[in-house]
Order: C-alpha cells, then sequence, then structure tokens
C-alpha cells in the first residue's frame, strides 16, 4: 500500500506543475519517463514554497514558511509524510542525493521574499537569484546526471546560469505585478532609478550572457533530459525576445506571453536542435 501513496505522491506533484505552469509541464513530458516523476516532485516543492510567499495574503505566511520547513525535515527523517508533495520531494531529495545546501538556499531566499522588498546591491540579487533559480537548476542537474558526480561539477556553472536567466526572463515578465501588487524590486539596477530603456536594454545584456553561457553545458546533458531542456530554454529565448521589443513602460503595464500556436512551432525547433545536437 505504500508503493500506492507514493504514486499519489507524485501524481500530486505532477497535478501541481500542470496545473501551475503549462510551459514547464510541456517540457517535463519530453524527459525521460524515469526522471519526470523526480522534476514534477522539484517543482511541486518550490511552488507551494513560492505559493506561501506570493498569494497567502490572508495568513501569517512567516508561520506558514516555517511549518512547511518543518514538515520537510520531519518527511526527510521520517521517510513519509502526509503531505503528498512533500513525500514524493523527500523520496526525490534521497534518491538523487540532492544537497541540504540546495534545499536551504532556496528555502532563504524565499524567506527573503517576507524581509527583503528591495534588491539593493548586485550582490543581494544575485544571492536571491541563487536561492530562487540557480538552485533549483541544480536539483533538476542531480536527477539528470543520476550520481555521477564528474558529470554534474562539469554542468553544474552551465546550469546555474540557465536557472539564473530565466528567473530574470520572469523579473521582466512579471515587472508589473512584482513592484505594483507584490511590492517587490528583484533587480539592483532599479535602485533609485526609473525603469527606462537604458535600464532594460542593461538588464537584459546580463540575461543574454547567462544564456550564451549555458549553452556548452546544454550540449552535454545526457540524452534523458536534453531535449526537455532544450524546449524550456527555446521558449525563454522566444519570451526575452518579445520582451526587448516592447517598450519600458509598456512592461509595468502588462505581463508578455508566448502563444499557444508559436509554443508549438517552438517544440518543433527544439526537436529538430535536439537532433541535430544543436541550440
Amino acid at each position: 500500500m505504500l508503493t500506492l501513496y507514493n504514486i499519489v505522491s507524485f501524481e500530486a506533484s505532477k497535478l501541481v506543475t500542470t496545473t501551475y505552469s503549462t510551459s514547464f509541464s510541456r517540457a517535463v513530458s519530453f524527459l525521460n519517463r524515469d526522471i519526470r516523476d523526480a522534476i514534477y516532485s522539484i517543482y511541486g516543492f518550490v511552488r507551494l514554497a513560492d505559493e506561501i510567499v506570493d498569494t497567502f495574503h490572508d495568513y501569517d505566511k512567516h508561520s506558514l514558511l516555517d511549518k512547511f520547513e518543518r514538515n520537510f525535515y520531519e518527511a526527510h527523517n521520517d521517510g513519509i509524510s502526509l503531505n503528498p508533495v512533500l513525500n514524493a520531494f523527500q523520496i526525490t531529495v534521497k534518491k538523487y542525493n540532492i544537497d541540504d545546501e540546495l534545499i536551504q538556499a532556496f528555502l532563504k531566499s524565499m524567506k527573503l521574499d517576507l524581509s527583503r522588498l528591495e534588491h539593493k546591491s548586485k550582490d543581494e540579487t544575485d544571492e536571491y537569484i541563487y536561492g530562487s533559480a540557480e538552485v533549483v537548476g541544480l536539483m533538476c542537474l542531480k536527477v539528470f546526471v543520476d550520481s555521477n558526480e564528474s558529470l554534474y561539477r562539469e554542468l553544474e556553472e552551465p546550469a546555474r546560469k540557465l536557472g539564473s536567466a530565466f528567473q530574470k526572463v520572469n523579473f521582466l515578465r512579471d515587472l508589473k505585478n512584482d513592484t505594483q501588487d507584490l511590492k517587490r524590486q528583484y533587480f539592483h539596477n532599479l535602485n533609485g532609478h526609473k525603469f527606462d530603456e537604458t535600464t532594460k536594454a542593461e538588464i537584459i545584456r546580463d540575461i543574454e550572457n547567462d544564456f550564451n553561457s549555458s549553452v556548452k553545458g546544454m550540449k552535454k546533458l545526457p540524452r534523458n533530459s536534453r531535449l526537455g531542456v532544450m524546449i524550456a530554454f527555446h521558449y525563454y529565448i522566444r519570451l526575452l525576445k518579445k520582451i526587448k521589443r516592447v517598450p519600458a513602460e509598456k512592461l509595468l503595464e502588462k505581463r508578455i506571453r508566448v502563444s499557444d500556436l508559436f509554443k508549438v512551432l517552438l517544440l518543433f525547433k527544439a526537436l529538430i536542435a535536439n537532433r541535430l545536437n544543436i541550440i
């Protein structure tokens, strides 16, 4: 019966993924079947924590996040949790030897969302992006390489760069919601400055450098995961191109998205690139 409960736990994480992110879940569906559940469980864990700090405004977020962290470590120690998402994640953490430092760095960034509304220096921005995005990419990389530590070390930096690029694109896409609704400022470039074309161009150059630094590592990913990662890569590259064409003031008024039709075209582009081992 425990096997059945574990199946239900991973299905719950999959449901969280498909409900909250159609683009990410589409990319995950192109991973090898034997690693999809693990990636769903990672996304489920980080999504629930993110929900606590971003949307549970009528509740004590500090208490909820502390309880979430405590419940995870109880699950990790006990080998089971009645929270199916935490149950699935603790299984993945143990199976793929995901370092606790990565989990703690992620939780630290979630706590920063509750205490630091502005990132005033590059170091503060980098610290937040490392914990909120880069370590999530490293958790996934642990699954992709499946105990091949030499390959993990080789791909660690490119994986961090890719996670950083994804997060910064998200920040630009969600600029209106972050600055106006959540009252947060993630880019240190905005400290004391208006978001204008000059600042926007500076941020985009930084993102493009991150993307360029990730390409070599992406080509070396195991075949079980390369296509799924490339689908996400092409999606975010397209999203960044759309953002580049939108005037800075308009990014403060609306959320930019990629149409469903174009997502299908990007999928075929990634399929061809993967077949030819190009980006």
